[in-house]
């Protein structure tokens, strides 16, 4: 008698409760994955990612407490063997590559999420990199030219992130409020990236990333 295949493992961790109940559902229409655990900010992520009982982490980029970009460093820096994808409303960016680039095993656009997830999981969960056409693209482009690299591309990932949300027509209170830091703080970075950037105020940030195709 063959022996059955043991499940794939899957934590799920989302700040919005309506939204992992959805991946839940998708996912327990299939037989080989099993959600063992939830988590609804980075504390709780980084809790369950580094125990070493799932096999794949499904990771909001934005979390409440801390970004998921910073949960996925800490995670990858306890627990090597768990394959992070990384779950996010921003269409495939800098922000996949960044993800990619920290040791995330894959990045998924939430919108298509119901059509990909559990292909995703399963390339993730054999220890591959799960790769859509337009990430692949971004990396192709990227080949050949890393000892010239864009301005955006120096920035930390905080620095990004508060680069995106500004160019999106954020003010620095919206920003502040939605990364759960000090008005003091988030200027600071926005000193930071004008600065690495060589960009005088907002306009200017606007259309540079309109420019190149990082935000819609």
């Amino acid at each position: 008698m063959m022996s059955k295949k043991p499940k794939i493992k899957v934590i799920i961790a989302d700040d919005h409760a309506i939204l992992r109940a959805g991946l839940k559902q998708i996912l327990s229409e299939t037989e080989d994955i099993l959600v063992i655990a939830e988590a609804q900010n980075a504390n709780e992520a980084i809790k369950l990612g580094s125990q070493p009982e799932a096999d794949v982490l499904l990771l909001d980029i934005s979390l409440p407490d801390r970004s998921g970009m910073e949960a996925l460093k800490y995670i990858k820096r306890e627990n090597s063997h768990i394959a992070v994808l990384m779950l996010s409303m921003h269409r495939e960016d800098e922000y996949a590559i960044r993800a990619l680039k920290s040791g995330a095993a894959g990045y998924l656009c939430k919108q298509s999420a119901s059509s990909e997830l559990v292909n995703a999981i399963q390339t993730v969960a054999r220890g591959k990199k799960y790769i859509t056409p337009e990430v692949a693209e971004i990396l192709a482009n990227q080949i050949g030219r890393d000892d010239q690299k864009a301005p955006h591309e120096l920035l930390s990932d905080r620095e990004y992130q508060t680069f995106i949300m500004i160019a999106s027509g954020l003010s620095v209170t919206d920003v502040a409020n939605k990364l759960s830091l000090s008005v003091k703080t988030v200027s600071m970075y926005r000193a930071r990236l004008l600065e690495k950037m060589q960009l005088k105020h907002n306009a200017e940030l606007t259309h540079y990333a309109f420019k190149h195709n990082l935000v819609s």
